[in-house]
This record gives C-alpha cells, structure tokens and sequence, in this order.
C-alpha cells in the first residue's frame, strides 16, 4: 500500500509505488487507547475463587454483620485511641485489683489479640477489594465508552439515512439513562484518564 505524502516525505523521481497525478492514500487515524483491561475469567475459575472465599468465611465464624445503627452507636477503638487501650493493658496486668468485676480479663486480652489478626487479614482483604473495585470500574467504564460511542454512530447514521439505523437509535434513545426526549444529547464520550 502506497505510504501517505506528508510535509516531510522525501520525494523522489519515478519511485516505486509514484503516479503521476495519483491520489495520495488517506492517513490512516488511530483511535486512543480505550481498553486499559482485556481479562477474562474461567466458569471453573470463577468457581474455585468463590470456593476460596467460602472457605475464608468458613474459617472466620464467629464474624458478625452490625446494624447501620449499631455501627454509629458502638464505641470506636481507633487510631487516636491505641495508645490509651495498651496503657489500660499495661495498668490492668499490674492492677489487676482496679479492673471491675464485670470486665474479664483474659476476654480483654483474648480480644486484643484477635483484633490485631483481623486487622492484618483485613488489610490483605482491603487491597484484594480495592483492586477488584478499581477493575470493575474500569472494565465498565471501557464499556460505558463504547456503548456511548456506538450509540453516536447511531444517531449520526439515522440522521443520515442509512437503513436500519432509525431502528436501532428509536430503541437505544428511549433506554438511554436519564434522557427524556430527541432533543437532548448523551454527553460526548471522552477517553478515561490514565
């Protein structure tokens, strides 16, 4: 295929591929990058990640699901406040005189041990989401893209009469998200930023 003239082609006298008053191949346009992702996962894959999670949920019986309200009602342990429970340990194991009848002690500590453990599993399982979340995302928002691309290319052939297409963009307008009538436009797909 004869390459495109541009300002910068160095042009010679009975080249290959030269015709005299020839037409010049069109350039070529190339469209951005728009699939950041191209995965997929297996039916038996799939199959032995849900096993897998299965069996860390089973290994973790004693989780529990809170309220919305218990969540917001129930005394927080956080950052600000770690240093002030590892002083109460400490006083407790040295005083254990002052700890009230109704707190047990070794409940508290058996407590604290297991909320370091679950906070280690916790930040393994937070990255493990966090990367699942961006991915779903991205993987919708790549499909977002082309829907919306697709249905330009619709609307612009129905406008110009290409057959089938008034089908096809009658349908596609009314199910389009949040767009109540013709006049009103779907925003202009724009390339998700890396």
């Amino acid at each position: 295929m004869p390459q495109p003239l541009t300002w910068s082609s160095n042009l010679t006298w009975n080249a290959p591929g030269a015709v005299w008053n020839g037409v010049a191949a069109p350039p070529t346009t190339t469209m951005p990058n728009d699939n950041r992702i191209s995965a997929a996962v297996t039916a038996a894959d799939k199959a032995v990640i849900l096993t897998k999670i299965n069996e860390i949920a089973a290994l973790l019986p004693f989780l529990v699901n809170l309220t919305k309200d218990e969540r917001i009602q129930l005394p927080k342990l956080g950052p600000a406040s770690l240093g002030f429970d590892e002083q109460c340990a400490s006083y407790m194991s040295t005083a254990p005189n002052l700890v009230p009848p109704f707190v047990d002690p070794a409940e508290v500590t058996k407590d604290r041990a297991l909320r370091l453990i679950l906070a280690d599993i916790w930040r393994e399982l937070r990255k493990l989401c966090e990367k699942v979340d961006d991915t779903l995302m991205l993987v919708g928002s790549e499909i977002w893209m082309a829907d919306l691309s697709f249905y330009q290319t619709v609307k612009q052939a129905s406008r110009r009469g290409v057959g089938g297409a008034d089908t096809i963009y009658d349908d596609l307008k009314e199910r389009f998200p949040g767009v109540s009538g013709d006049e009103e436009e779907p925003p202009a797909p724009t390339p998700p930023t890396p």
